[in-house]
């Protein structure tokens, strides 16, 4: 039985999606799991984890669209605005995304489909150093 948990910084250039897939796989690779499961976990209230397509960049172009018009910056009823005005559409954001995902191994690879990628969503406008945690167990 292998259990383990690694820990990881990532740094963000500000509001998007930056793939971590290989970022994941090289924790699981060195775990050296073969049958299992992967979690994987952010430790911030104003970024998620999202599984979407990576094949084709306008998907995220909308993806990016449709949550700036769903949750606007500067919106004037948002009263948690202390670090600015995308303190708390970055709050909310991160709400209705993930925290987590927990992705099946198999012959040590993450089963993700064809064109799913695991990212970083990070909803804040300027630079960050992410935390993300994953744990492994399995065979």
């Amino acid at each position: 039985m292998i259990a383990g948990t690694e820990r990881f910084t990532f740094g963000t250039r500000g509001k998007g999606t930056y793939e971590i897939t290989q970022e994941v796989q090289a924790c699981v690779d060195r775990a050296g799991l073969e049958q299992g499961t992967a979690t994987i976990f952010v430790q911030h209230t104003s970024c998620s984890l999202v599984l979407f397509e990576n094949a084709d960049p306008s998907a995220l172009t909308d993806l990016h669209g449709y949550f700036d018009r769903l949750v606007p910056e500067d919106a004037p009823y948002f009263v948690h605005t202390y670090e600015g005005p995308d303190d708390m559409p970055s709050h909310i954001r991160m709400a209705l995304t993930r925290s987590s995902e927990v992705i099946p191994v198999s012959d040590g690879r993450l089963l993700l489909g064809t064109w799913q990628g695991i990212f970083l969503f990070e909803h804040r406008t300027e630079r960050h150093q992410r935390k993300l945690v994953v744990s492994v167990i399995g065979v």
